[in-house]
This record gives C-alpha cells, sequence and structure tokens, in this order.
C-alpha cells in the first residue's frame, strides 16, 4: 500500500515553498536540513509552525519542504503557505479555523519595480526651479 503523501504551494514575495505532508511524529525538513539548522531566528521558527498549532495537529505530521527564492522571511512565510493548503488536503473542515487567521491568502506584496531617471520606484529626484 502506498504512503499517503499531501502535497502543497506556499508563496510570499519572491519565495517559492513546495510542501509534503506525511503522517508522522512531527519532523520538519527544510532544504534536506533541519528546521532548527535552517532557521536561525526563532521568529522563522515559529511562523513556520503556526498553522499546526492553530490546528491541533503539531506532532502528527512530518513535513519535507523545498523552497527556493527571497530571503528567509519570506521563505518562512512561504512555507506557512504552503502547510496551511496542504493541511485543507488532509483536513477541509480545517478551513474556517486557517480562513479566519488569515493563513489560506496568499499575501501578493512584492517590491514594486525601480522606474528609468528616478533613483527608485517612489523617490525623485529634488526638482530645482532655477
Amino acid at each position: 500500500m502506498a504512503e499517503q503523501r499531501f502535497y502543497a504551494t506556499g508563496k510570499r514575495k519572491t519565495s517559492i515553498a513546495r510542501v509534503w505532508l506525511t503522517p508522522g511524529d512531527g519532523k520538519i525538513i527544510v532544504n534536506r536540513r533541519n528546521m532548527e539548522e535552517y532557521f536561525s531566528r526563532a521568529t522563522s521558527r515559529m511562523i513556520v509552525l503556526q498553522p499546526l498549532k492553530l490546528t491541533n495537529t503539531e506532532g502528527q505530521y512530518d513535513i519535507l519542504v523545498n523552497v527556493q527564492g527571497g530571503g528567509l522571511s519570506g521563505q518562512a512565510d512561504a512555507i506557512k503557505h504552503g502547510i496551511s493548503k496542504a493541511l485543507l488536503e488532509v483536513n477541509s473542515s480545517l478551513r474556517s479555523t486557517l480562513k479566519k487567521a488569515g493563513f489560506i491568502t496568499r499575501d501578493s506584496r512584492i517590491k514594486e519595480r525601480k522606474k528609468y531617471g528616478q533613483p527608485g520606484a517612489r523617490k525623485r529626484f529634488q526638482y530645482s526651479k532655477r
């Protein structure tokens, strides 16, 4: 009999996280490294675990994550988004809980591009009247 695996993709800024959930004892592997080793900041680890704590599924699933692009903060949010979507694949009755917390909604804010003839996206060169 094949092992049950649940897959979802999470995104945030320019980070894309591919998340696989398998029934297990709560190991989280991010890019072939332990989560504590990958995310040195406690806040990033806390963000990753938020959907599991909210749905009381902490320690029930082994999570394998492949994440690329962006910085560590964006990657942590992308993983959170991916775990939330994967939990919906496991149990669709968790939808209202995750939706209320705002974990299902993709945060689409990305960096605005720099415009030509200007120093940045919004900043302008100082206007000289004379």
